[in-house]
């Protein structure tokens, strides 16, 4: 269910069993104004938000465009328990359900206990939402129906069928200008809709260009790589001005959002739907800030500014995203068959400012004076999917879902990391005896990984009475990772150890993993009256394990040279699972005028993942922590008021922690190189990152017409999150981010065919940090005393990601048939 009122407060999306206002033009002379009921497919049958007996949220197309909701980020602010932090799109923005995560803040810390769902079929990226229809949001373990990765929910983007009886277009824009940036944010795009053969083929098509310029400067960006100095006399304009230059709004977006579908309804039983999608995005560069994120010991510190970043080079990632999919449902009479088959492809490339790692590894790089380091990336992964399914229909007082799942995913990945001029550097200043190289490529690696899921499932639900029913369903899945990669150290290879000048050795290693098991999910709900239904859920939800693609050490370790690879217990991770018990009630009162949702839960985390890195190279991986545990209460409310008013109020709280020792969670690296100095380990209690203990929101609408006959809305929406922290139990130079409030207002005046909105978002221009890269350990000089090296290298890795500022804005939207 959903209001439906026009604009950016109940947009906000149907929260935990909520709906959203809907509030028809033409029906207001003739009858009074009411909760309008939608119907919702994430149970696999169709119903409604506030008829389901579990936690759905639910936005449809209508909202989503009046809310000026453009992705996943904004969506989150007004479902009660999920937390997703914008990361300014060059990074996977986190997605926490009920504070499910243990990783980090910041890059790399999508913990993946939440799966993303095209339709059918499961998609990891982060829709622009255009021609949507709805988008449902699953809280709570979805493992028997949907499979790995739902820890802590699914999220469901429905795309628009193509109409087989109507012609139709629609084209629209948004022009807007953000605090911060020197230029214009623009998108514009069209929906066409064309009946081919009278209602019974039909062609829908939409595409959508977004340009946002940034708000970020990158102001210090080496001049001339390997010859430039990259930390100068930073009181000397003169010689900053001659060894760095600058890039004004270097977080910049373009991103053109694509799709085709022709849909075939040959008879009353048959309905297939074939689709392409595809997302290009640009993304020029990170939304972090250095501000107040050096050392005091640092000369570049009174530098930074507020919107300002440190980084030596341009961060710029491109991503492209399509889905080919096939969509049948046929109606057989006793059940309703569905087949679901896609083919999602991903493609990744990607720069990135190195320098701050290698320096910490102390293999003599800081002694170069010039010395910096970039690093790119090539990552390109294919997806195939088939689930079939049947889905029972009829009167009985039983019902049922059985089906069948086939995924594989391929993925291939090359990171090489440059070292510009440090070749020659070497070879003056150390008369190491080797060869140059001229590529400058210090580090490269290869990781190709198959993994193959299978798995059939079930539901089966009994009606005992009519008030009583009880739903119990299974999942019984096994999967196996094939994984193979190499490293290789060129640079070192070629200076140090004589080896050509272009020289590249890959010796490839094989790592796989394995595993089966079952998942189980058991829910009653009973309905005291027609408008008042409690419900009580237990259900699982798992991801599987795998290798992290890092070359095994050798044994013995070799002395006295830069090395990269993994030790044993750093090769592989195993899948971990979550037990959801969840009590809930959904009522609604006055003559459907009130909807007030509430549920309590408490979810067991066992052997959870967590992102770490090797000892030996400071290589990204994924290990296994011990168990944790998250409760809390979810609340939502909807009224309509009188004289054209409508409200929306949630409220979450969630407290998420260790249920025992996490030993090894945190290894503390010494400035001296690889070595230990210490560990930190979790402890039990400790308070997982990533997500506020409090969230709370309140949208406000004020509906009537105005010159004759037209249709104003103003909007009034405020969300709230309390502190964040960046690790687990701040173990680890973690840090508090302080809790913030947003506001946000629009008017929307509206005719049959168009209408026009006027918008700000972030009201008050709130300055607020939202994520973190690294931790305060990287504040400090690189210093090396026992070197003598009298030009540390100033550690810049350390920063914020940022609320977006200000932005004031103008939509229009005009629709017409052809």
């Amino acid at each position: 269910m959903q209001f439906k009122p026009s604009l950016l407060s109940l947009t906000i999306a149907s929260v935990l069993a909520a709906p959203t206002l809907a509030v028809k033009a033409e029906a207001l002379a003739v009858e009074e104004q009411q909760i309008e009921v939608i119907n919702v497919t994430a149970t696999r049958r169709s119903g409604t938000v506030q008829d389901a007996p579990l936690n759905i949220t639910a936005l449809d197309n209508d909202v989503i465009a009046q809310q000026n909701i453009s992705e996943l980020a904004d969506i989150a602010r007004w479902v009660p328990g999920l937390t997703i932090t914008d990361q300014g799109g060059r990074e996977a923005s986190p997605i926490i359900v009920r504070g499910l995560n243990t990783n980090s803040s910041g890059p790399g810390s999508d913990g993946g206990t939440v799966s993303t769902y095209i339709g059918e079929l499961p998609a990891a990226v982060d829709l622009k939402l255009v021609d949507v229809e709805r988008v449902e949001v699953l809280i709570g373990p979805q493992g028997t129906l949907y499979g790995a990765g739902t820890l802590g929910g699914a999220i469901r983007y429905i795309l628009n069928k193509p109409e087989t009886d109507v012609a139709s277009a629609s084209v629209f824009g948004d022009l807007s200008s953000t605090n911060e940036s020197d230029s214009l944010g623009k998108q514009g795009g069209f929906i066409v809709n064309f009946p081919l053969i009278n209602d019974t083929l039909a062609l829908r098509a939409s595409l959508n260009y977004l340009n946002d310029p940034g708000y970020i400067d990158y102001n210090y960006m080496v001049r001339e790589p390997g010859v430039s100095l990259t930390d100068p006399d930073w009181s000397n304009s003169a010689e900053v001005a001659a060894n760095t230059y600058r890039k004004a709004d270097a977080n910049g977006e373009q991103t053109t959002t694509g799709r085709i579908a022709l849909r075939w309804t040959p008879n009353d039983w048959l309905d297939s739907t074939l689709n392409y999608y595809f997302q290009n995005e640009k993304i020029e560069g990170r939304g972090i800030t250095h501000y107040d994120a050096l050392g005091e010991a640092n000369p570049l510190k009174p530098l930074i500014g507020k919107y300002e970043s440190a980084y030596r080079y341009e961060e710029p990632n491109d991503i492209d995203n399509s889905l080919l999919s096939l969509e049948v449902t046929a109606d057989l009479g006793f059940a309703e068959l569905v087949s679901a088959t896609g083919l999602a492809k991903t493609e990744e490339h990607g720069q990135r400012d190195q320098t701050d790692l290698l320096i910490r590894l102390n293999y003599g790089y800081e002694e170069f004076p010039a010395f910096s380091a970039f690093t790119r990336e090539d990552q390109e992964k294919e997806v195939f999917t088939q689930e079939l399914r049947l889905v029972s229909t009829g009167d009985s007082d039983w019902n049922w879902i059985v089906g069948a799942f086939y995924n594989q995913s391929d993925f291939e990945g090359y990171s090489r990391e440059f070292t510009p001029g440090f070749d020659q550097y070497a070879l003056t200043e150390w008369e190491t005896g080797g060869n140059p190289r001229p590529d400058a490529l210090e580090y490269i690696s290869v990781d190709d990984t198959t993994v193959t899921e299978k798995a059939i499932f079930g539901e089966l639900g009994y009606q005992m009475t009519e008030q009583l029913a009880f739903t119990i369903g299974a999942r019984f899945y096994d999967y196996d990772v094939k994984s193979r990669s190499a490293i290789d150290l060129p640079l070192y290879n070629s200076v140090f150890d004589g080896a050509p000048s272009d020289a590249i050795t890959l010796d490839f290693k094989d790592a796989n993993a394995e595993d089966s098991g079952n998942l189980l999910k058991f829910n009653t709900n009973y309905k005291f009256t027609p408008d008042v239904m409690g419900y009580f859920t237990v259900s699982e939800g798992f991801r599987i394990g795998g290798s992290n693609g890092v070359a095994p050490c050798p044994v013995p370790l070799p002395e006295d040279r830069q090395i990269v690879c993994a030790l044993p217990d750093e090769r592989i991770f195993t899948p971990d699972m979550t037990t959801n018990y969840e009590l809930g009630f959904k009522t609604t009162w006055f003559k459907n005028k009130l909807h007030f949702n509430a549920a309590v839960f408490n979810v067991d985390w066992e052997d959870a993942q967590v992102s770490g890195a090797t000892v030996n190279g400071q290589q990204p991986i994924i290990t296994n922590a011990a168990s944790a545990n998250a409760k809390g209460v979810e609340i939502s409310a909807r009224a309509i008021l009188p004289n054209g008013i409508s409200t929306y109020a949630t409220y979450a709280y969630t407290r998420a922690e260790l249920t025992s020792d996490a030993p090894f969670l945190f290894a503390v690296v010494d400035d001296q190189g690889t070595d230990i100095q210490n560990f930190y380990d979790g402890k039990d209690g400790d308070r997982l990152p990533g997500s506020p203990e409090n969230q709370f929101s309140l949208g406000l609408n004020y509906e009537t017409e105005v010159l004759n006959g037209k249709q104003l809305d103003l909007t009034y929406g405020l969300t709230y999150q309390s502190d964040v922290i960046s690790k687990v139990g701040l173990r680890a130079d973690g840090e508090t981010l302080p809790g913030y409030a947003l506001s946000n207002i629009a008017a929307k005046l509206a005719d049959d065919r168009w209408s026009v909105t006027f918008y700000v978002d972030n009201l008050f221009d709130k300055y607020a940090f939202t994520s973190v890269r690294r931790d305060k350990g990287d504040t400090g000089l690189a210093t090396f005393p026992d070197r003598n090296v009298n030009d540390p290298a100033l550690q810049r890795n350390y920063g914020h990601f940022i609320l977006t500022p200000m932005t004031v804005g103008m939509k229009f939207n005009y629709q017409f048939e052809i």
